[in-house]
């Protein structure tokens, strides 16, 4: 599935990260009429996106983004962002003044403002847009997108974006748009956990499932996770893309930046460290909706 393709003026882009949330939005700029040159740092997931989207292939990221117009990242954490902007062989080298920078990863606010500043100094346009909406999200082109960073730097970056977001909003300054996946992920926290204990309950006392469902999704306890994970956490699938090991990244940002801003996070502290027992289960690697895992039955 994905977005119907619209016209737009063809640019030149390097994608720099070809998971499962970067591949599906290289793809979908790649629909939208635009040149795509393409870096990872496993060549054979590169090679591998190439051979079915088509597209071109680089050997670094300096050499991806060397003649493009706009540059997007989509990577795992703050070292791998350093590493394929900041590097000797990083694409911050290569890019031209007026060149637009849009990164993807969920990541430290210290390092988009750094990468902000650093962009500054070079004549970048930076924005800092993490993204929300899972794989499928990615998939299907209706990703939710936090921004971050100047008012003309989004404005460069939003007809493009378009390609595979159902939402944009640019909340602020360089590191605004990771503060408000944040909020996001502490959200998503409390809601997982609710939901997981309600689903016990419902189970523990003999509940009809379906009946429950129907009954408490269309009132005040409704929710996207109830919607989308109540009935696949009842059967023990949790194979559906965003990571428990990756949610703990997530909520470590979190928990770092309310140290520093004075926020009190007791809630999203604590089911930090039930993912953390769900990690001891073997859980590293199914979703975030196996926090019911850590619940008996």
């Amino acid at each position: 599935m994905g977005k119907t393709a619209y016209s737009l003026p063809m640019a030149r882009i390097s994608f720099i990260g070809l998971g499962v949330m970067g591949g599906p939005m290289a793809r979908h700029l790649l629909a939208a009429g635009h040149d795509v040159t393409v870096y990872n740092r496993t060549r054979a997931r590169a090679e591998a996106w190439v051979a079915a989207n088509g597209g071109t292939l680089a050997e670094t990221p300096a050499a991806a983004a060397a003649e493009a117009d706009a540059v997007f990242s989509c990577v795992g954490a703050d070292p791998d962002l350093e590493a394929v902007t900041l590097r000797s062989d990083g694409c911050f080298r290569a890019m031209k003044p007026g060149t637009l920078f849009v990164d993807h990863t969920t990541v430290s606010a210290r390092i988009a403002r750094q990468l902000a500043t650093e962009g500054k100094d070079r004549g970048l346009l930076v924005v800092d847009a993490p993204v929300s909406g899972g794989q499928a999200g990615a998939e299907n082109g209706t990703l939710s997108i936090m921004c971050g960073g100047s008012a003309k730097a989004f404005a460069a970056a939003e007809p493009l974006m378009q390609a595979y977001a159902a939402r944009m909003v640019h909340v602020g300054a360089a590191g605004s748009g990771q503060q408000a996946k944040m909020v996001n992920q502490v959200c998503i926290a409390g809601t997982a956990q609710g939901l997981a204990e309600g689903l016990r309950f419902a189970q523990n006392a003999g509940l009809d499932l379906d009946k429950v469902f129907e009954a408490v999704s269309g009132g005040a306890a409704a929710s996207w996770q109830m919607t989308n994970r109540w009935h696949t956490m009842a059967e023990d699938s949790f194979d559906f893309g965003f990571a428990v090991d990756w949610m703990r990244k997530d909520l470590g940002l979190a928990l770092e930046e309310a140290r520093a801003n004075g926020a009190s996070l007791p809630l999203a502290a604590l089911v930090d460290q039930f993912y953390a027992d769900v990690q001891a289960l073997g859980g590293n690697r199914q979703d975030t909706s196996a926090i019911v895992r850590r619940l008996p039955r």
